[in-house]
C-alpha cells in the first residue's frame, strides 16, 4: 500500500482532539473543512485574504486540490500537520487553500504558471505568487524536508532581492497569459472528413491493441475520446478502428478499474492492463462513461455494455446521489486512512464469505496471481468471457450468471458495513449536467422510464437551485460563485438532451436563454471563442480560455456543438456560423492532437458527413421516437409534438389524426433538403440511408 504508514497517521490524526482551528472552519467545501485543523493558518480565496497580504507585504502560497486526492492528504500530514513546518509557512506566507473543483478558475491560472515552470503539473498544486497573486515558483507534492527548504529560500530571496522576484514574476505571468492564445484562423472555412482521416491516422500509433486505450500508463479512460473514434468508425465503416473501441470498452469494463462489486468506475488505472486503479470514484468519469457505453450498447447491441450502464447508475444512485436532488461530487480513494482499503479483499475473507461457491467465483475474478495486489489483497478484475468459465466449471452460462450475481450481492452487502471512503458532499452545476444527460441517455437507448424520471426530476432541482431569476447559473448549489463556461455548456447539454427524450419545449427554450447570456458575458468577439469566466466576475491575473478536451470536454468544445444544434432547432445561421468559426480556430490542432479535441472533431463530423434533423408530429409521436432510437445513427437531432408547435422545425406539419415523420439532410456543402413527410419508420429509415 503506497504510503500505508503515513495514511494510518493521518487517520489517526484526524480521530483525536482538533488542536488547532484556523478560518478554513467557516468553509462549506468538504476539502478546505479538511484543512480546518492544521497549524498553519490558513484561508479561503477572498479579496480580504489579497489585500492583506498586500499589507503586510508578504508573498502568497495558493495550495490547490481536492477531497478525493490521495496525494493531497499525504502531502497534508507530512507537511501541513507538523508544527515546525506551519511556523515556517505562517511566518513567512499568506496561506490560501482552494478548492480546485469549487474554483476552477484559480486551479486553471495557477496550473498553468506551473506548468510553465516545471514542464507538468498536478495535484497537490502548490504556487507561490507575489502579494498581488502573480506567480513565482510551484509545483506538485513536496516532501517535508525539500517543502521547509523552498519555504525559506523563497522568503529569504524576497527578502533581500526582491526585485528579481518581480521581475521573473513579470515574465511568468505574462507567459501565463499568451499560453494557450487562441490562433485566430483567417482561412476559409472549409470542413472535410479528409481532417479527421489525417488525425486518426496520426492517433493510431498510440492506441494498445492488446490492452485497448492508450499504449501508456497511467490509464485515463477519457470517455470522449471513445465516443468520438465510435462515430467516426460508424461513419467510415472502419471495422479495424471499431475492434479497437470494443476492445478498449472490454478491457476498461473487465479490469480492476471498474467496482466488480459495486459498479462505477475509478478515476485511471496506475498501469497499463487496468488492474490497479486509483481507487477514487469521481462524478463526471461515470457520467461521461454512462454516456460512451450507452452509445456503444446502440451501436453494437453487446449485453456488457448494458450491465455497465445499469451496475454504474445503481452505484450512483446508492453513493452520489443526495435525498434533496442532485448528485456528489466523488468518493475519496482512502479508508480508514488507507487507499483502497474498502475495495480490495484477501483470499481468506473470500472463502469464509462464500464457502462452496469460492472456486468458481475466484475463477471468475481472477482471485489468483492476476488479481494479487499487496499485503495478501487482491483486487478483483475478469479476463475470460462467460462462456469459456462456464465450460471449464462444467456448468450452464446462466447457472454461472445465477451464482456470480448471488456472491457479487452477498459481498456488496458485507461491504456496505465497512468504513467507507470519504464523500465530497458538493454538487457541482457542470457535474450533475453531465449526469442529468448520461441518465438521459440511458432512457434513450434501454426505455427505462425510471431513468428518464432521474434526468428530468435532477434537471428540474438544477434549475431551480443552481439558477436565478435572471438566468444566471452558479457553480454550485445554493453558492455564490458565480458559474463557469462549463457549467452552462453542460447545462445546456444536459437540457437538449432531456427535451429530445421529453419533448417539453421548455427545455430546449431555457438551452437558448442559456446560450444568449454564455454570448454576452463569455464571448471574446476578436477569436469567436469564449472565457471560462463571465465578464461579470473578479479579475485574476490572466482570463482563460478553455480549448482543449481533456478528462472532461473543453467547455468551449461543447459551446460549439451547443451552437451548431440549437442553430438546427431554431433555424439561425447565426448560431451555425458561430459554430463555423470556432471549429476553423481549432482545425489545425484536431488534425495533430485528435486525442486532445475529440469534442471538437465530433463537431466536425456533424460538418463533414450529412447530418439530419427528424421531426415527428402526432398523437404517436412518443411511440415512433422510441423505434427510431434503436438505430445507430449520431449525426442527428429530434424535435417531436403531438399538437401544433412553434418551433421552426414543427411550424405547421401537424396534421389531426396522423403521425408523421419528416427527415431533412443537411449536406456537408451546404444544400439542405427535406424528403416528403412519412408514416412508417421504415420509410423514414430509408430516407437516412439507414438499413
Amino acid at each position: 500500500m503506497r504510503n500505508k504508514n503515513y495514511s494510518l497517521y493521518f487517520y489517526r490524526m484526524k480521530e483525536q482532539i482538533k488542536k488547532y482551528t484556523n478560518s478554513l472552519i467557516h468553509e462549506t467545501s468538504p476539502y478546505l473543512l479538511q484543512h480546518a485543523h492544521n497549524p498553519v493558518n490558513w484561508y479561503a480565496w477572498n479579496e480580504e485574504v489579497l489585500e492583506k497580504a498586500k499589507s503586510e507585504n508578504k508573498l502568497i502560497l495558493i495550495s490547490v486540490g481536492y477531497s478525493a486526492c490521495h496525494w493531497c492528504h499525504v502531502m497534508e500530514h507530512e507537511c501541513f500537520e507538523d508544527e515546525n513546518v506551519a511556523q515556517l509557512m505562517n511566518d513567512y506566507f499568506i496561506c490560501i487553500k482552494v478548492d480546485r473543483e469549487e474554483r476552477p478558475d484559480i486551479d486553471q491560472v495557477y496550473m498553468m504558471a506551473v506548468q510553465l515552470m516545471t514542464g507538468q503539473g498536478g495535484w497537490p498544486l502548490n504556487c507561490f505568487a507575489l502579494p498581488d497573486g502573480r506567480p513565482i515558483y510551484g509545483g506538485t507534492y513536496f516532501p517535508k524536508q525539500s517543502w521547509m527548504n523552498i519555504l525559506l529560500n523563497l522568503a529569504d530571496v524576497y527578502q533581500h532581492e526582491p526585485e528579481k522576484v518581480i521581475d521573473y514574476a513579470k515574465q511568468l505571468t505574462e507567459g501565463v497569459k499568451l499560453a494557450e492564445l487562441v490562433k485566430i484562423n483567417p482561412n476559409e472555412k472549409e470542413f472535410t472528413i479528409d481532417t479527421l482521416h489525417k488525425s486518426v491516422n496520426n492517433w493510431k500509433p498510440r492506441f494498445d491493441n492488446t490492452e485497448g486505450g492508450p499504449n501508456k500508463a497511467p490509464k485515463f479512460p477519457l470517455p470522449n475520446n471513445y465516443q468520438f473514434l465510435l462515430r467516426y468508425a460508424h461513419h467510415t465503416n472502419n471495422d479495424e478502428l471499431l475492434k479497437h473501441i470494443e476492445l478498449t470498452l472490454k478491457k476498461m469494463a473487465y479490469g480492476g478499474i471498474y467496482d466488480q462489486i459495486g459498479g462505477g468506475f475509478a478515476r485511471y488505472s496506475v498501469d497499463h492492463i487496468w488492474k490497479v486503479p486509483h481507487f477514487e470514484k469521481m462524478l463526471y468519469d461515470n457520467s461521461q462513461l454512462v454516456t460512451l457505453y450507452c452509445e456503444a450498447y446502440q451501436k453494437t447491441k453487446n449485453p456488457l455494455y448494458k450491465q455497465i450502464v445499469y451496475e454504474t447508475l445503481e452505484f450512483v444512485e446508492r453513493e452520489l446521489t443526495s435525498s434533496k436532488g442532485g448528485f456528489y461530487s466523488a468518493l475519496d480513494a482512502d479508508s480508514e486512512g488507507e487507499e483502497g482499503k474498502y475495495y480490495v479483499w484477501t483470499k481468506a475473507e473470500l472463502q469464509e464469505l462464500l464457502k462452496e461457491k469460492f472456486n468458481l467465483f475466484a475463477d471468475y475474478y481472477n482471485v489468483n496471481q492476476r488479481g494479487f495486489w499487496e499485503h495478501e489483497n487482491y483486487i478483483l478484475l475478469r479476463h475470460d468471457e462467460d462462456e469459456e468459465i462456464a465450460k471449464r466449471n462444467n456448468i450452464s452460462v446462466n447457472e454461472l450468471q445465477k451464482i456470480i450475481k448471488e456472491c457479487k450481492k452477498q459481498l456488496l452487502s458485507i461491504r456496505e458495513k465497512r468504513i467507507k471512503p470519504g464523500l465530497d458532499n458538493k454538487i457541482i452545476t457542470s457535474w450533475n449536467a453531465l449526469m442529468v444527460k448520461a441518465y438521459a441517455d440511458a432512457y434513450t437507448v434501454f426505455d427505462e422510464k425510471y431513468f428518464k424520471d432521474i434526468a428530468l426530476g435532477n434537471l428540474d432541482f438544477l434549475l431551480k437551485n443552481c439558477c436565478d431569476q435572471n438566468g444566471k447559473l452558479s457553480h454550485l448549489t445554493n453558492s455564490s460563485i458565480n458559474g463557469f463556461l462549463e457549467d452552462y455548456s453542460f447545462m445546456i447539454e444536459a437540457l437538449i438532451s432531456c427535451y429530445e427524450i421529453s419533448f417539453e419545449e421548455k427545455y430546449l427554450h431555457k438551452a437558448n436563454d442559456l446560450m444568449k447570456y454564455v454570448i454576452a458575458h463569455f464571448k471574446d468577439e476578436k477569436s469567436g471563442m469564449f472565457y471560462f469566466t463571465s465578464d461579470t466576475d473578479k479579475a485574476l491575473i490572466s482570463r482563460k480560455m478553455e480549448l482543449s478536451d481533456n478528462v472532461i470536454p473543453a467547455s468551449n468544445s461543447s459551446i460549439a456543438k451547443s451552437l451548431f444544434v440549437l442553430g438546427h432547432h431554431f433555424g439561425s445561421e447565426e448560431y451555425i456560423q458561430m459554430s463555423r468559426k470556432m471549429l476553423n480556430n481549432v482545425l489545425a490542432e484536431i488534425e495533430n492532437y485528435g486525442a486532445g479535441y475529440s469534442n471538437w472533431a465530433m463537431l466536425l463530423l456533424n460538418f463533414s458527413t450529412p447530418f439530419y434533423e427528424l421531426a415527428i408530429v402526432g398523437k404517436s409521436v412518443d411511440e415512433k421516437r422510441k423505434i427510431l432510437h434503436k438505430h445507430y445513427y449520431p449525426n442527428k437531432i429530434f424535435v417531436g409534438s403531438a399538437s401544433e408547435s412553434s418551433l421552426p422545425l414543427l411550424l405547421n406539419r401537424y396534421k389531426n389524426d396522423e403521425t408523421l415523420i419528416y427527415v431533412c439532410k443537411n449536406n456537408p456543402d451546404g444544400y439542405r433538403g427535406c424528403s416528403a413527410p412519412v408514416k412508417e419508420i421504415e420509410e423514414a429509415l430509408k430516407q437516412m440511408n439507414i438499413e
